[in-house]
């Protein structure tokens, strides 16, 4: 079960953004002395996007994975008045008020392709994950884009796996009525894939704790303000009960999605090689000099495609 709501923290340094991402959001110092990754409620994704965060980040802790606190960070866009950008300045002033931080993992390491060739990781744990990603649809933990790090990374633990940035699961909520909780979608690329996930074992274990109760508490984590804005649902509460219902009937149906044919490191390499192979001979020859950036995706992706 969960320990209570979310913390209330309040910024009051601004260390720097991250630019990594479209929705720019920043590394800040809280009261409390922690250190957080900001994502601000008036960022390109929209409400939505830390509704999903919150849902997944707390069942993903609900059942035992690696993610790093959530807290809720009452920020005021005066500490970040020497930011240089006005587009960022201008997301920070339309954020003023509650937003949603996550605990920053100093040193942490982004988990590339180049990494996961030499990083061991367990076929029971890469079949939690994806059993999760399954479960709350997350489309955005491929090998290209992972959303996992690695942490610690100075030698005085063993380095873990960790996740981070759910804001892409849960499609169904863009569209409710498009999306039925049985369906399958496509996971061979999954950045775990290729250490032979045991989603089965995953199954047996973690489908039984994720009962109507742990996800009434994992909802109850979200603002009432950032499900306000839900036009087919007259109160919070009714959106609440409609998550709960989606993810609860999902999880009784994991026999028609749960993933299971993963391809090799070796298979992936190979349609790899395919695409770029393909991708060249059809560019024309002053662009065949320009280097091949093929499979790695946009910062803004359009995820309606997974609720057709």
């Amino acid at each position: 079960m969960l320990g209570g709501m979310l913390r209330d923290v309040s910024a009051v340094r601004y260390v720097e953004p991250l630019r990594s991402g479209g929705s720019v959001p920043a590394v800040v110092e809280a009261d409390d002395l922690g250190t957080y990754v900001v994502k601000f409620t008036a960022s390109a994704q929209g409400h939505k996007a830390l509704v999903a965060e919150v849902i997944v980040g707390e069942l993903a802790r609900a059942l035992g994975l690696r993610f790093p606190e959530l807290v809720l960070v009452h920020f005021d866009p005066a500490i970040a008045g020497d930011e240089p950008h006005q587009e960022v300045r201008d997301l920070h002033s339309a954020s003023a008020g509650v937003n949603l931080g996550m605990d920053w993992l100093p040193g942490a390491r982004d988990f590339t392709p180049e990494v996961a060739k030499e990083f061991r990781v367990d076929p029971v744990e890469a079949g939690r994950i994806v059993w999760l990603d399954a479960l709350t649809v997350n489309v955005d933990r491929t090998v290209h884009s992972s959303n996992l790090m690695i942490w610690p990374t100075a030698g005085f633990a063993p380095p873990r796996l960790w996740l981070i940035d759910h804001g892409a699961a849960l499609v169904f909520h863009h569209r409710w009525d498009l999306s039925a909780p049985e369906k399958a979608y496509d996971f061979r690329h999954h950045a775990l894939g290729h250490y032979a996930p045991d989603v089965r074992a995953a199954d047996a274990e973690l489908a039984p704790k994720v009962t109507e109760g742990l996800l009434r508490e994992v909802v109850a984590e979200v603002p009432d303000a950032w499900l306000a804005e839900e036009r087919d649902f007259a109160t919070p509460a009714a959106v609440r009960e409609a998550y709960v219902g989606y993810l609860h009937a999902r999880v009784r149906a994991s026999a028609a999605w749960l993933p299971m044919d993963f391809p090799t490191r070796e298979e992936l390499a190979a349609e790899e090689a395919l695409r770029a192979a393909r991708t060249q001979r059809g560019r024309p020859d002053w662009l065949k000099r320009v280097p091949d950036l093929h499979g790695k995706p946009a910062a803004e992706q359009d995820w309606s495609v997974h609720l057709k």
